[in-house]
C-alpha cells in the first residue's frame, strides 16, 4: 500500500510540478509528498525530479516512469469501480479536450451537464494535437484519421468545407465562378497557431495551371470569428458546413463555386484503450456521438 500511495504522490507532483500543490490535492503536507517521492527514489535506485528553489522538472526516467503510472493507477481505479455498488452512477471528473468550434460542441455540453449533474467536466478548449494519455486526458475530440494505436476512437460524424460570403459583398464584388477568379477577392484566412499554417481550401482547379493565389488581407487565429467578418460583408471565407448552415438558410450568406469544392472531414472522439470504461466515459461518448453531428454520424468504434 505503501508503495501505491508512494505512486499517486509522485503522479500528482508531476502534474502540478510542486510538492505543495500535489500535498493540496490529496490533503497531506507538502513534507509528506516530498518524503514519499524520496522513499520512492530511492527504492527504484533513480531519479525522478530535477530539484531547484524554484520549481521541479522530471528527469527522462520519470517521464517514462509517470506513464506507466498513469497506467496502474487507472487499473487500480478500475478495480474499485468494479466493485463499486454505485458503479452504474455516472460520477466524477472527466477531462476533456475539445477543438476550437465552441458553436458547435457548447450545446451538446450543456445538454450532457444537465442530463449528468455528478459528471464533473474539466474542459480544455485547443486546436494542438494534444497528448492523450501522457497529458491525462479521459477523451478528446478532434478532426481527421486517428493514427495513434494506443487509443480507442469512434466516429462522430462528417461535414464539408464551403466557401461563403454576404449578398452584401457578392453584390458589389461579383461572383465568383472559377477558383482563379478568387485571385481578385479579398479571402478571409484562417491560421493554425500551433503549426504556423494557412488553412488550404479545398479548390479543384485544372492541372494544365497553377492553382489561385489567395489573398491574406485579414487573417484570424479562430475559424469561427469568420462567420461574423463574412456576414458583416468583408470577404470570402472557407467554412464547414455546420458553422454556416443557419446563416445560408436566412439568406445572411451564400455559398458560391460550390462544384469546385472537393471536401469531407470527419470528427471522432478518441480515448486511452487501456482506460477502463468507467461509467462516466461511456455516458459521455454515447451523448456526444448521438448529439454532436446526429444527421450524418457513423456509430463504428475501433
Amino acid at each position: 500500500m505503501d508503495s501505491l500511495n508512494g505512486i499517486a504522490f509522485f503522479v500528482q507532483t508531476a502534474e502540478t510540478r510542486s510538492f505543495s500543490e500535489a500535498g493540496r490535492s490529496l490533503g497531506v503536507s507538502s513534507s509528506a509528498v516530498g518524503k514519499s517521492v524520496s522513499r520512492l527514489e530511492d527504492r527504484l535506485g533513480v531519479r525522478l525530479f530535477h530539484r531547484s528553489t524554484r520549481c521541479i522538472t522530471l528527469t527522462a526516467e520519470g517521464a517514462l516512469f509517470l506513464e506507466r503510472c498513469r497506467r496502474i493507477l487507472s487499473e487500480v481505479e478500475a478495480a474499485e469501480l468494479e466493485l463499486s455498488e454505485t458503479q452504474q452512477a455516472p460520477k466524477g471528473r472527466l477531462r476533456i479536450s475539445l477543438p476550437l468550434v465552441s458553436s458547435l460542441v457548447m450545446p451538446v455540453l450543456i445538454s450532457f451537464m444537465k442530463q449528468y449533474p455528478e459528471v464533473e467536466l474539466d474542459v480544455d478548449f485547443t486546436d494542438r494535437l494534444v497528448d492523450i494519455i501522457e497529458e491525462g486526458f479521459d477523451a478528446v475530440i478532434r478532426t481527421g484519421e486517428p493514427s495513434d494505436s494506443r487509443l480507442m476512437s469512434r466516429r462522430l460524424g462528417t461535414y464539408h468545407l464551403k466557401l461563403i460570403g454576404s449578398p452584401a459583398y457578392f453584390a458589389e464584388r461579383g461572383i465568383p465562378h472559377e477558383p482563379m477568379d478568387l485571385e481578385g477577392h479579398v479571402c478571409l484566412q484562417h491560421w493554425f497557431p500551433s503549426t504556423g499554417r494557412y488553412e488550404a481550401w479545398p479548390l479543384l482547379h485544372k492541372r494544365t495551371s497553377a492553382p489561385p493565389v489567395l489573398s491574406q488581407t485579414i487573417i484570424f487565429n479562430t475559424s469561427e470569428v469568420l462567420v461574423d467578418v463574412a456576414r458583416a460583408g468583408l470577404g470570402i471565407a472557407c467554412l464547414p458546413d455546420f458553422m454556416v448552415r443557419e446563416s445560408l438558410e436566412k439568406g445572411e450568406l451564400l455559398s458560391v463555386l460550390d462544384d469546385h469544392i472537393e471536401h469531407t472531414g470527419c470528427f471522432n472522439i478518441l480515448w486511452p484503450s487501456s482506460r477502463h470504461m468507467a461509467p462516466k466515459l461511456r455516458v459521455f461518448i454515447d451523448f456526444v456521438s448521438e448529439h454532436l453531428l446526429p444527421e450524418r454520424s457513423d456509430r463504428s468504434s475501433h
